[in-house]
């Protein structure tokens, strides 16, 4: 995990200072995305499953589908900056979107899950 926010961090850098950028490019959110989204949320997520156990089948298959929706984001976002950096004329905005809606339905059905075991115990 670690080797995949460090390598956003040093891309975005050097790949800048390559080409002379220096305006904004959604390169420079790759790293914060990749740390705030996989690194904090699963250490959250470790301490809510050690207190509730709300950890079964279904709940994997949506943080499976969380990753696949987070890798896509990242993915997407990088070749964004590319784009922005390079100047040229490509959109892949709709993709990033799709993107972030997978991200959201995952994480709404990770935290429903985590509510009705709450609920449940209680």
């Amino acid at each position: 995990m670690s080797k995949k926010i460090g390598c956003g961090g040093v891309f975005y850098r050097e790949f800048t200072k390559l080409n002379g950028f220096t305006d904004f490019t959604t390169l420079s959110v790759v790293h914060t995305h990749y740390l705030m989204l996989e690194m904090v949320l699963f250490l959250l997520l470790v301490v809510v499953e050690k207190n509730f156990h709300f950890i079964d089948n279904k709940v994997l298959k949506y943080l499976l589908f969380y990753h696949i929706g987070l890798n896509l984001t990242v993915f997407l976002l990088t070749i964004r900056g590319v784009v922005q950096v390079l100047s040229l004329d490509a959109s892949i905005a709709v993709l990033i979107g799709i993107a972030h809606l997978i991200l959201g339905i995952s994480i709404v059905l990770v935290l429903i899950s985590i509510r009705n075991c709450v609920k449940d115990s209680f």
